[in-house]
């Protein structure tokens, strides 16, 4: 999508409308499928419950979705991006353990990423067993999960551009079919008052339980966020008062049917299916089967994003990351789909049915919403907000949700231990590698480069000394213009001295901004040494070889550098000379000195290391022209070594 496109659909418009309602609201969109069922697990139904559930819906989407997210959070765009990551890129150098929340806020959102696929599609398909009782809808749902998954390779921007129109459908059905059903029982109005869901948390025995049930009806608010950056706020916030209508309306019929069978057993039956007539069923099915289709879609792709977030943010190991068609933000992570899939089929093995991953569902997100109570508190404070309206903000969300968690806990042995387990795996990935870097970087010494220009401009003219390469390229990690790591001069003067015509360093620089591109060259011996420095934002890919070349060919563009090899031969032809990269990798391999839970961050950090990608690839470098040196960070004094002479 070119940047113009973009900007288009980021302001207010028809199409920016219809694009949000297929990207944005598909998980919160389906929620209706399988929140009443969760409230009451197949038990009695009782009034309290259907008014005081209803009540509690209503005040959770009005403050937790339409004031927390679409009023208040949505402004904290960094330069239109939205989701966790990119919050905390705008508070990082606030705190050094706002990391915390960034990390537990991305491992819960990826670990709902595996629930979302399974509860939305078992749910959907579910609704078969109205019109055909034994029908087998589990193979079902894994053949639609495993489609799901397997079409991400090839990029979904075909579908896309059919999701608005067909989320437009279904909320719209949705709708209509509350509103038919509303006439049963007009009594059901009675529900927006908050004196009933007061009433049913401070009365009813199973409060708790019901209260991690009516939290499934906002898990979708988070992508709000998320998917800023596709549609822009504006488009959000006005398609939201829709979405919220139909959602409302949708429950509120679902609370009418229930109004009519007050006293009944909820058994199997699904309100959500119950408020249909009966020749509408199928139809009702199958559209609902493609908003989970849909919704699924959205959190799949979120999930990628959000990896190659955490890649650029060194939270996450280096991955594959494809771009499967020129549409913007289009990216397809093959080991996180991979991940998912198997979390989303471990899911379904363990639960087999909707009604069992209930309890599953809503825990991971819950932390994801503190997480980002936590980073927003300090965006505001940041920004130097009134004080008494950061406080409040504060103290009312950290009640809300910590009052939510309590709830969510209770289904703790129901099946949310798989839900903490899927969450915990994957912050003890992101924490590892986040903390074994810092672990490295206290071992890395910086010398000063301009002590070194004089030994370096004569060991580029000696001939004495085999040519390595024309052009010797170094990437380095020294954010100082005149500093360089110690290993860098160690490899071209110790190592076996390398002459070249030309040394270059490279450094890149992850900026708190999504989308800048930028460099600065530093001659800091003309013509002999020079320093590139690329500013390149979070959500840009970091093909440093495609882009060094790009700089290179402007400098020989403007005179600022003859690459003409400088091989007799080869001169006499004007042919460019070779350029050869040299990546060192840094190893610890002596690790008795460090504390015990930096040994263990180690450990888990070597393993991650061989599954990730390799230096080289991670940069986007051609291996023909690299070359790899493993230098160790940790060198074993000799002092410490007791040795008798004979």
């Amino acid at each position: 999508m070119s940047s113009d496109h973009k900007h288009n659909l980021n302001k207010l418009s028809w199409g920016g409308l219809l694009i949000s309602l297929g990207i944005i609201f598909g998980d919160i969109g389906t929620s209706p499928l399988y929140v009443f069922k969760a409230i009451f697990n197949k038990g009695e139904i009782q009034e309290l419950m259907i008014y005081g559930g209803l009540s509690c819906i209503f005040w959770t989407l009005t403050l937790q979705t339409t004031v927390k997210y679409v009023l208040i959070t949505l402004n904290a765009d960094n330069k239109g991006e939205g989701g966790i990551l990119s919050l905390y890129s705008l508070v990082r150098k606030k705190a050094k353990w706002l990391i915390i929340p960034a990390i537990i806020g991305g491992s819960t959102l990826l670990a709902d990423g595996m629930i979302t696929p399974a509860i939305t599609i078992s749910s959907a398909i579910e609704g078969l067993v109205i019109k055909t009782p034994n029908f087998p809808t589990i193979p079902v749902v894994v053949l639609i999960i495993s489609f799901l998954f397997i079409i991400q390779r090839f990029g979904t921007n075909i579908v896309g551009r059919v999701f608005g129109p067909l989320m437009m459908i279904w909320f719209t059905t949705i709708g209509v079919l509350g509103i038919s059903y509303l006439g049963h029982s007009p009594d059901i109005w009675k529900s927006l008052n908050p004196y009933y869901a007061y009433q049913l948390l401070a009365t009813y025995p199973d409060a708790w339980f019901i209260l991690g049930a009516i939290f499934l009806c906002t898990t979708g608010a988070e992508a709000l966020y998320s998917d800023m950056g596709h549609v822009g706020k504006s488009n959000i916030r006005i398609s939201w008062i829709y979405v919220k209508i139909m959602l409302i309306l949708n429950y509120f019929g679902q609370g009418a049917w229930l109004l009519e069978h007050n006293g009944m057993l909820l058994g199997e039956t699904n309100p959500f299916y119950a408020i249909m007539p009966d020749w509408f069923v199928i139809w009702g099915v199958t559209i609902a089967t493609i908003a989970a289709v849909i919704a699924s879609q959205a959190m799949i792709s979120g999930s990628f994003t959000l990896i190659a977030e955490a890649v650029r943010l060194n939270i996450w190991p280096k991955v594959a990351i494809r771009y499967p068609s020129d549409h913007k933000g289009q990216i397809y992570v093959p080991s996180v789909n991979l991940i998912l899939y198997l979390g989303c089929m471990l899911v379904i093995l363990i639960f087999r049915e909707s009604s069992n991953m209930e309890a599953a569902y809503g825990l991971a997100i819950n932390l994801t919403f503190i997480m980002t109570t936590i980073l927003m508190t300090v965006f505001m404070i940041r920004k130097r907000i009134n004080a008494v309206l950061i406080g409040l903000f504060a103290t009312v969300y950290t009640i809300i949700e910590v009052a939510f968690l309590v709830g969510n806990i209770s289904k703790i042995a129901h099946g949310g231990w798989l839900t903490l387990l899927l969450a915990m795996s994957l912050f003890i990935v992101m924490y590892s590698w986040y903390g074994a870097r810092k672990i490295k970087n206290r071992f890395v010494k910086f010398v000063n480069i301009r002590d070194y220009f004089p030994i370096l401009s004569e060991l580029s003219e000696d001939k004495s000394v085999p040519l390595f390469a024309s052009h010797l390229v170094y990437l380095t990690s020294a954010n100082n213009l005149y500093e360089v790591e110690s290993k860098i001069t160690y490899s071209i003067i110790n190592k076996k001295a390398k002459r070249a015509d030309v040394y270059w360093l490279v450094h890149v620089d992850v900026m708190d901004n999504p989308h800048t591109r930028e460099y600065k060259v530093t001659q800091l011996i003309p013509g002999k040494l020079i320093r590139i420095d690329f500013h390149l934002g979070f959500r840009e890919e970091q093909k440093i070889s495609l882009l060094f070349r790009k700089v290179v060919e402007d400098m020989v563009k403007n005179g600022e550098i003859n690459i003409t090899s400088n091989y007799e031969t080869l001169k006499k032809h004007n042919i460019p000379g070779d350029f050869n990269f040299v990546v060192l990798e840094k190893v610890i391999s002596k690790t008795h000195f460090l504390k015990w839970n930096e040994k263990i961050i180690t450990e888990i950090y070597k393993i991650l290391k061989k599954l990730s990608l390799s230096e080289e690839k991670g940069f986007g470098l051609d291996s023909s022209f690299v070359t790899l040196e493993r230098v160790p960070l940790t060198i074993p004094n000799t002092e410490e070594v007791k040795l008798t002479r004979l």
